[in-house]
């Protein structure tokens, strides 16, 4: 008895793709707009930035013929426009370590990685995609928070600042500065520890766990540690006044950078050695 083979023939395809930066970009931008950890989590962000300044400017308002001297010097409306960026960064971090430890628990990496198997691009893409969302959505929520805690404050003259006044503007782009470097800072961490849960940990015990424990040195002591820790460095960009026990702006921002920069790095040389 003779058996018969089918014999399949397989078209060819007419086009053909070369791996591009911008074609990964384009992939990771499809795959971080479809999630709804995206949306939740930006949206959860957007909602502190401005929910909390608007509370705080209700309350400052409400109380303001009843605070002491003391009380209104430490009330000023840049800290209150800006009150919800210490809140919202653990939202957009929770984001950043969910980017590239979402694959990782679903088993999507490896298709990921197969597609591009020089694997790099596929961090710089993740990382450029969200850079771009974090600024672009931060930076507009930080205007929109500074306007509104300005109008509700606007019967109280001392509380009253113009966005062209110096400094001012600067503060605002510093803050945004701040949230994207939180969340790329996060994202390097997702992808070096590969764990959703030991991502957000880890993070958490860097910004949120560290600078309170710094309190049980001695006063000296903890100024000279503090002003190393990347939650504090970075803090500073958007600092409108020096303040004494940190290094100024620019040197401050620096470091927040180099602890960026050095997490991508690792992440980079992980990526590249460790199996999907």
């Amino acid at each position: 008895m003779t058996t018969v083979t089918p014999t399949v023939s397989v078209p060819r395809l007419t086009e053909r793709g070369n791996v591009t930066l911008w074609r990964v970009v384009a992939s990771e931008w499809a795959k971080f707009v479809t999630l709804r950890s995206t949306l939740w989590s930006l949206g959860v962000g957007m909602l502190l930035t401005l929910g909390f300044p608007i509370l705080f400017a209700t309350v400052t308002a409400a109380r303001w013929d009843q605070m002491s001297p003391h009380e209104r010097a430490d009330r000023h409306p840049l800290d209150i426009a800006l009150a919800g960026v210490n809140v919202a960064q653990l939202a957009i971090a929770v984001l950043g370590v969910l980017v590239i430890t979402g694959e990782y628990s679903t088993g999507m990496i490896r298709s990921t990685l197969l597609a591009v198997p020089k694997r790099l691009p596929v961090l710089w893409a993740k990382l450029g995609v969200y850079a771009v969302v974090a600024f672009a959505l931060t930076f507009p929520a930080l205007i929109v928070s500074f306007y509104s805690s300005q109008a509700i404050l606007g019967r109280h003259h001392l509380l009253q600042i113009s966005i062209s006044a110096p400094g001012v503007l600067r503060v605002l782009v510093g803050g945004a500065l701040y949230v994207l470097g939180v969340g790329v800072f996060a994202l390097a961490i997702g992808a070096i520890v590969r764990s959703t849960a030991g991502g957000i940990g880890l993070f958490a015990g860097i910004f949120f766990v560290i600078p309170p424990l710094m309190n049980i040195f001695p006063t000296n002591w903890n100024n000279a540690i503090s002003r190393w820790l990347p939650s504090e460095a970075g803090r500073q960009l958007f600092a409108l006044t020096k303040d004494p026990n940190r290094f100024a702006q620019w040197p401050s921002g620096l470091i927040f950078l180099g602890y960026c920069v050095v997490a991508i790095a690792i992440a980079a040389v992980l990526l590249e050695r460790r199996d999907a």
